[in-house]
């Protein structure tokens, strides 16, 4: 049976595996379900949430308040976690604007403390967003992007995976992958070395993506003409293929190119 401080609230539509701990003054409403082996801290509210296993909420968080949204008209909506979730003090996830949609967090992440994702936000797994960051509704951060601390994005921003936003930055516009970037606006620096190389990924596919970034942010070509250049050299390589897709397809155009930085 699932252990509940005497102070907590947990409403009767909320579903928790036996295992679960819940700590002081927590208050879990809406129908949240949790996972086996989660523990929620004292203070927490977790409302409109599905949990899965392994997730930790520390004190203070505040999971599935209404959206900062105009356009929300109280239409039952929803935060999902998966497994293995970090949520740092005061931390705050809001859920999803438009019927039967959610904001998502994959596996494996780690919200710092007093960080925010707004509403239709979409996390994937490995992800890592530093003390004060704040994402608004609809930014998409892919699989083990790091977001510096007090960071933050605009609407509907996508960070592509494995970039570096270092701290302080402001995403105004698509953050291309594998890339690191910094400023305000940010500006793409070069490729991200240091967490490729942490990632596994095989020193070839680094050294193709390194003349990539050079190709296309010191090549001195339209973004256009560069791309066509990096696939006849290079799109062999998943990662150069992935990276030209992601800026051939982006919505706001990726961050601008910085060219007195050597890469």
């Amino acid at each position: 049976m699932a252990r509940i401080h005497p102070t907590a609230i947990v409403e009767p539509d909320c579903e928790l595996a036996d295992d679960v701990e819940v700590g002081p003054y927590a208050v879990l409403r809406h129908g949240s379900m949790v996972g086996p082996r989660t523990t929620i801290d004292g203070h927490v509210l977790l409302e409109y949430a599905t949990v899965g296993a392994d997730c930790h909420f520390s004190w203070g968080a505040a999971i599935g308040g209404a959206p900062q949204d105009a356009n929300y008209r109280g239409e039952p909506t929803r935060v999902i976690f998966g497994d293995r979730n970090t949520v740092r003090e005061y931390a705050t996830v809001h859920r999803s604007t438009g019927e039967g949609s959610a904001t998502r967090i994959g596996d494996d992440n780690l919200l710092m403390a007093s960080t925010h994702l707004g509403h239709n936000c979409q996390v994937g797994n490995s992800v890592c967003i530093a003390t004060l960051s704040g994402m608004s509704g609809h930014t998409i951060i892919e699989d083990q992007a790091i977001i510096g601390g007090m960071s933050g994005s605009h609407q509907r921003v996508r960070v592509g995976t494995m970039a570096m936003v270092s701290g302080y930055s402001k995403l105004s516009q698509d953050v291309p992958p594998y890339a690191l970037v910094d400023g305000k606006p940010a500006r793409v620096v070069g490729p991200n070395l240091v967490g490729l190389r942490r990632s596994g990924m095989s020193a070839e596919a680094r050294r193709a993506l390194q003349r990539a970034f050079r190709l296309i942010y010191r090549g001195g070509l339209e973004l256009e003409a560069a791309l066509e250049q990096v696939t006849a050299e290079l799109g062999g390589f998943t990662e150069v293929a992935y990276l030209v897709q992601f800026l051939q397809r982006m919505r706001q155009g990726h961050v601008g190119r910085q060219q007195e930085n050597s890469l």
